[in-house]
C-alpha cells in the first residue's frame, strides 16, 4: 500500500521531531514511525466504512419522506437505486471488513451531520442524476459511482478535514492517497472479487516477490539518520558558513538528513534520485526558497563523497 515516495515523508516527519524535540530516543521515533504508516491504512478503512451509513441516510431520507403528511407521487414512489445499491450490502456483509472496524472502533455514527451534508451534496450532482437515471444496475456501476462520489466530494471537503484532524495527527495530508487506494479496492470489487485488506507496503502486494523490502527501507533510513544525526548536522554546517543549524529552517534541516541517511544507507539508489525525492517533499512541507537549498547542500555534500 505505502510507496517510497509516502515512506519517505515519513521518514522526514520522524527526523523532523528529532530536529525539534532532541531528547527523543530511537525507540520514540520508531514508535512513532510505525503507528504513522498504520494510520495510513486505517484511514484507507475509515473512508470505505462510509460506504454503508451514506446508503442508511438515503433510505432514511427516502423513509421519512414516504411517510410525512401529504406525500407526493414521487415521494411515494422514489427511485430506490442508490438505497438499494449492491456495494453497500457487499460491505455490511463483509465478516472481515466489519471485524476490523470493530476491532480499530471505527464508526461514522456520531457524524450524523456530515453524513446529511455529503448526501445532499451528492445528491445534486449531475453524475448522480445520470445514475439513477441509468437503467444498468450492477455491482460495477455501484462501484464506480462511490469512486465519484470519493474523488469529487471527499478531497478539500473542510468537513471531513476537521472531523480527520480530529481523529490522527497523522491524516492531515494523506486523504488523497487513502481515497485513490479505496478507489483500487472499488474497482476490483466491482469486478466481482472479494475484497481484502491491502498490505501496508507495496513491496508486501501480491507480485512483488523479491522486491526489496519497503518496510526494511523506511526503518533502516530513519535509523541511519538518527544515529548520524549530529555527523550530519555538522556536515551541513560546513557547507552553509553564513547559516549554522541553528538557524537553518527545522524543516530543510530534516530533509537534508534524511537525503544524506539515504545515500549512506542505501548506495545501489541513484544519488539524483534521492536528492529528486527530498526536493520534492520540500515543495510540500518547507519554505518556497526550501528547493534550491534542499537541493544545493545534498548535491554538495552526496558529490564529496
Amino acid at each position: 500500500m505505502l510507496n517510497r515516495r509516502i515512506l519517505r515523508i515519513k521518514a522526514f516527519k520522524a527526523v523532523y521531531s528529532r530536529v525539534e524535540n532532541p531528547a527523543m530516543t530511537l525507540s520514540d521515533i520508531e514508535y512513532e514511525l510505525e503507528r504513522s504508516c498504520e494510520s495510513t491504512r486505517d484511514l484507507y478503512l475509515r473512508l470505505l466504512a462510509l460506504i454503508v451509513p451514506l446508503t442508511e441516510e438515503a433510505r432514511a431520507r427516502i423513509e421519512a419522506a414516504r411517510t410525512k403528511f401529504n406525500p407526493t407521487d414521487e415521494e411515494l414512489n422514489p427511485n430506490m437505486k442508490f438505497a438499494e445499491n449492491a456495494l453497500a450490502r457487499v460491505f455490511a456483509e463483509d465478516p472481515d471488513f466489519n471485524k476490523l472496524l470493530k476491532k480499530k472502533k471505527i464508526s461514522w455514527e456520531n457524524d450524523d451531520m456530515f453524513l446529511r451534508h455529503l448526501y445532499e451534496s451528492v445528491r445534486g450532482r449531475d453524475y448522480f442524476k445520470e445514475y439513477l437515471d441509468s437503467k444498468e444496475t450492477s455491482l460495477a456501476s455501484d462501484a464506480d459511482l462511490f469512486c465519484r462520489i470519493f474523488e469529487q466530494e471527499l478531497p478539500d471537503n473542510k468537513e471531513l478535514e476537521d472531523i480527520l484532524e480530529d481523529l490522527s495527527i497523522y491524516w492531515n495530508d494523506e486523504l488523497e492517497y487513502a481515497l485513490s487506494w479505496c478507489c483500487r479496492s472499488l474497482e476490483q470489487v466491482g469486478k466481482g472479487r472479494l475484497w481484502s485488506l491491502p498490505e501496508l507496503y507495496l513491496s508486501q502486494m501480491p507480485g512483488s516477490e523479491g522486491k526489496e523490502s519497503d518496510k526494511a527501507f523506511v526503518f533502516n533510513l530513519v535509523r541511519t539518520a538518527y544515529r548520524n544525526f549530529d555527523d550530519y548536522a555538522r556536515r551541513v554546517s560546513e557547507v552553509t558558513p553564513k547559516w549554522d543549524t541553528g538557524r537553518i529552517c527545522a524543516t530543510d534541516l530534516a530533509l537534508i538528513i534524511c537525503g544524506l541517511a539515504e545515500a549512506d544507507a542505501f548506495k545501489n539508489i541513484d544519488y539524483r534520485t534521492t536528492i529528486n525525492e527530498f526536493v520534492e517533499i520540500s515543495k510540500f512541507y518547507s519554505t518556497p526558497e526550501s528547493k534550491a537549498f534542499v537541493n544545493g547542500v545534498l548535491d554538495k555534500l552526496i558529490n564529496k563523497e
